[in-house]
């Protein structure tokens, strides 16, 4: 393969924030088709630079931006850019996708990747303005919100066309699940934000006037226009444009009785109708916003003019913040939802994780396990939306119990002790998303097995269980623990090769593998069948357990929590839960499908096998 007539940029780039010294390196044929980019790059590279010795806060730790292949190759809804390094809320395999444009500024400056060791001597942020790369002071900028910050820094600078991505005081304050804002875009569920803010790294500048050429640039022209075509005519489309992804909430409630409500006590919550976006997108949002190449948008600009939460201004609510600030903590108040859902953005925290540990917390107070000595004077009660508001600022300030919340759900269990763990729904550390996996089970293996912890998004298998399809699959029953190990792992490396590509998620249904052979051959000049882009998606997936095996993972961490060991009460899924027996033949089910030992190690013949035995 021809690099330099491909849409490689051609080079990684190394910025040491101690020595604030900075070199490149060149992007071989070889290591492109191994790992394409993106997902893949920053599999091989976080592997490469840190040990399962170093701490997600020393130095030693990396942060690695690398944006998927196909970004600014003008590839329908092609625009998503990896955030990689080791994770301060599960101590093992941390990464983000993301939607805005600091990957094409990236790519547009002259990289494939940016690779950040190091640690600043004082809050600073780092300059990339093509081949110029300086480390700047940035101590006027901490404790800005992340929206402020991104305009200083411009105003600074004197030069609008920079793309920012910089961290709230949530990742200054070293929150465990603190994330990376790029123009209302976040990445870095487990606390990519923080590892930002250990290095006192407040925020990554760039601008770039390079050229992003392809291989064959009428073929891809053409190939682009079908394409657009085919995401316009889909139905996807339409709901996504008029409702944004929380358009399947109802369904997910009436239909399928597996939206985890009051910190998974149940699967259905009945108060939902203001939460809904059939409700609130036409009376709050006003127009709808896209990812950097996206022709299907599924963004909506939510505005409150008037009430309490006067001024409340959002990109969203997204469904896991429908469910994490909503059904999770029993909020029926979509004004409320918003206005913590814009708190995190500006504060730089997950709303996921954010809304776990406030679920958590409710469900101890409730319990009298936590008393209002224990939350500074909050009733926080399920449903309390003003509390729940509250203990956002808290959690990203670290002022009371925010302070324990702010170490995720399983350090602050152990943390307050009395029964909490029990409560304390989360694998590996990390709180899940919105899909109750006792009526999905093949998602709870998913959950299980994700390098990151609890996550809906590393295999993208909610879509074929919930509706029995998808891909090569037909017939597939979500109650059954039964033969899912080849599933998930077939879906993790479909899904890895999506996000080495940098193509959104949402389209995976609408573009498969067999489209992307020809989308290869015009962008780098060879062509990929699926079969070939399954094994890049393993070997990607092999490196990351490889990760967490070197950070001490074992087979105990992938134990799912105590409350999914519970029947569902109400609801279409009633009476489904997952008991200790399918945990433990799912996963083993799962091991065999990557031809790994029992307990969960990878034999030394099938890293020969992938290639990536050194």
């Amino acid at each position: 393969m021809d690099i330099e007539n491909s849409c490689y940029a051609g080079k990684i780039l190394f910025f040491d924030l101690s020595t604030k010294k900075s070199k490149s390196i060149d992007v071989s044929s070889e290591l492109a088709l191994k790992y394409l980019a993106g997902d893949g790059f920053g599999a091989y590279f976080l592997n490469r630079h840190v040990s399962g010795e170093v701490d997600p806060f020393d130095k030693g730790n990396a942060l690695i931006i690398a944006p998927g292949l196909w970004v600014g190759a003008t590839i329908p809804t092609a625009g998503k850019t990896g955030f990689f390094a080791r994770a301060p809320l599960t101590n093992g395999w941390g990464e983000g996708i993301m939607g805005g444009r600091i990957g094409l500024a990236v790519k547009q400056a002259g990289y494939d990747a940016l690779i950040i060791t190091g640690k600043a001597s004082n809050p600073s942020y780092l300059l990339i303005d093509n081949d110029e790369v300086i480390l700047k002071n940035g101590e006027h900028l901490w404790g800005k919100n992340t929206r402020e910050c991104a305009e200083m820094i411009k105003k600074d600078e004197k030069n609008n066309d920079l793309v920012v991505a910089n961290i709230g005081i949530g990742g200054e304050n070293l929150v465990r699940y603190a994330v990376i804002d790029c123009e209302e875009r976040q990445a870095g569920r487990g606390g990519l934000g923080a590892v930002m803010g250990s290095k006192l790294l407040k925020a990554i500048a760039v601008r770039g006037d390079k050229d992003i050429r392809v291989k064959d640039p009428e073929k891809l022209e053409k190939l682009t226009l079908e394409w657009h075509e085919k995401m316009k005519n889909s139905s996807a489309f339409k709901d996504d444009g008029y409702y944004g992804t929380g358009e399947f909430l109802e369904w997910m409630n009436a239909e399928r009785g597996t939206f985890p409500t009051r910190n998974w006590r149940e699967g259905v919550f009945d108060e939902r109708k203001q939460i809904d976006p059939y409700y609130w997108a036409p009376k709050y949002s006003i127009k709808n916003k896209a990812c950097i190449q996206c022709t299907k948008p599924c963004g909506k600009l939510f505005v409150i003019k008037e009430g309490k939460y006067r001024g409340t201004k959002i990109d969203g609510p997204e469904y896991e913040t429908l469910f994490a600030l909503g059904g999770n903590c029993g909020n029926p108040d979509i004004e409320a939802l918003a206005k913590a859902n814009e708190l995190c953005d500006l504060y730089g925290i997950d709303t996921i994780s954010a809304g776990g540990c406030i679920g958590f917390a409710m469900d101890l107070f409730e319990n009298n396990i936590l008393s209002k000595d224990d939350t500074c004077g909050l009733d926080l009660r399920f449903g309390n939306s003003d509390a729940m508001v509250e203990m956002v600022e808290k959690i990203a300030k670290r002022e009371g119990l925010g302070d324990i919340l702010a170490e995720g759900v399983k350090r602050a269990a152990e943390k307050i002790g009395k029964g909490a763990e029990k409560y304390a729904v989360h694998v590996r550390g990390m709180e899940p998303p919105a899909y109750d996996v006792r009526g999905i089970k093949g998602m709870g293996l998913a959950f299980m097995t994700s390098p990151r912890g609890a996550c809906h998004l590393r295999s993208g298998a909610y879509a074929l269980e919930l509706t029995g399809k998808f891909w090569k699959y037909d017939g597939v029953d979500r109650f059954s623990s039964k033969n899912k190990g080849q599933e998930i792992a077939d879906m993790e490396n479909f899904m890895a090769v999506y996000d080495s590509l940098g193509v959104c998620k949402f389209s995976r249904g609408i573009y498969l593998l067999e489209a992307f052979e020809d989308l290869l051959e015009v962008t780098i000049g060879v062509k990929l069948k699926e079969e070939q882009l399954l094994v890049i998606g393993e070997r990607i997936n092999t490196l990351k357990h490889l990760f967490n095996l070197k950070c001490g993972w074992t087979r105990e961490d992938s134990r799912l929590p105590p409350k999914i060991k519970k029947p569902i009460p109400k609801g279409v899924s009633k009476g489904s839960f997952i008991s200790d027996d399918e945990e433990k033949e799912m996963l083993l089910d799962y091991f065999k499908a990557r031809r790994w030992t029992e307990d969960g190690k990878i034999p030394r013949e099938r890293l020969k096998e992938l290639e990536i035995e050194n």
